[in-house]
């Protein structure tokens, strides 16, 4: 009578152990399979709030989904501690690439050497960091070029005679840096030109309203306003129409739809247009590139031409590219 029972004991017993070896397989740390990446390319970048960044970042997911990839799109805000967590939930789903605007030059790069320890490919888009050899590109768009093209228009529009005022982006950014070097590098050659006043307004349209404001009070008298990008010359612009001072030239930096559409409205003269969309698909190309092949066939540090867009050419723009 017991015979069957052992019987039945035995193989219970049997189906039970193969079971666990199974799983003990399957969850190994040893399977190298456990630790294949995945089919993500997570995309970082600042808050979609600004046109500019909602452009790179919708376009890097577009590229990334044409070529099978799965994406995942993120903000960090400007946020370095943000930022940080996002990179280490890419680096929790084992995604096989990072696409990033980042959130500060010198900020962002433990970050990514955390990533790339973890064999994560990292490549920026916009902004530069300081130091080279940690992600595998770094693209933006030529700050220095696109700001002396600026500046030459506003010169001219100026007459080459004035005050202005400056308004400058996020001081954590090299860009702001750059693209103010490069307009003082052209407007200090016209000594009929006088900047009467230069402040931060760190990139965002309230902060530039309130900063020209403020300045109006003290300065009355000006006849430009130049800015690191459309977003505080929109506040600008704000500001003027509010001191109900409509002959001021205002120019830009980034060729927001919104910016463009004051120039065609004649509230603003120009701006210099970041090829955002270009940038952030080249990203994405490179960093397929890279998963397939293991290099990029570029150089680390890319620069794309900016374009100045004043009335005259204004129809032939879109969304940060050319139609």
């Amino acid at each position: 009578m017991s015979h069957p029972n052992h019987r039945l004991i035995t193989r219970a017993l049997a189906a039970l152990t193969a079971g666990v070896l199974a799983l003990t397989a399957c969850g190994s740390s040893d399977d190298p399979g456990s630790e294949k990446k995945s089919n993500l390319i997570a995309i970082i970048i600042p808050s979609p709030d600004n046109p500019f960044f909602k452009a790179e970042g919708d376009a890097a997911k577009k590229k990334a989904e044409s070529l099978g990839y799965q994406t995942s799109v993120a903000s960090h805000d400007d946020d370095p501690n943000k930022q940080s967590e996002l990179i280490d939930a890419a680096i929790s789903r084992k995604a096989a690439a990072i696409i990033l605007d980042n959130a500060g030059a010198d900020a962002s790069i433990g970050p990514i050497q955390k990533a790339t320890n973890a064999d994560i490919p990292v490549f920026l888009i916009d902004r530069e960091i300081n130091k080279t050899g940690v992600a595998k590109a770094q693209i933006v768009s030529n700050n220095a070029q696109g700001a002396q093209l600026a500046a030459q228009e506003f010169a001219k529009a100026m007459k080459e005679k004035g005050n202005y005022v400056e308004l400058t982006g996020k001081e954590s950014d090299t860009n702001a840096g750059v693209r103010s070097k490069g307009f003082n590098d052209v407007l200090s050659q016209y000594p009929d030109m006088k900047r009467v006043a230069q402040q931060t307004a760190n990139w965002e349209q309230k902060e530039a309203f309130d900063k020209l404001e403020t300045i109006l009070q003290r300065n009355s008298n000006i006849q430009g306003v130049i800015a690191g990008n459309d977003t505080m010359a929109l506040g600008a612009v704000a500001a003027l129409k509010a001191a109900q001072k409509t002959n001021v030239v205002v120019v830009g930096f980034d060729g927001s739809p919104d910016a463009i559409a004051q120039i065609k409205a004649g509230t603003m003269h120009a701006t210099a247009l970041q090829p955002a969309v270009l940038g952030a698909q080249r990203a994405v190309e490179q960093a397929d590139k890279f998963i397939k092949t293991g290099s990029t066939g570029q150089p680390e540090k890319q620069s794309i031409n900016c374009e100045l867009i004043t009335k005259q050419n204004a129809d032939q723009y879109g969304l940060f590219a050319r139609l």
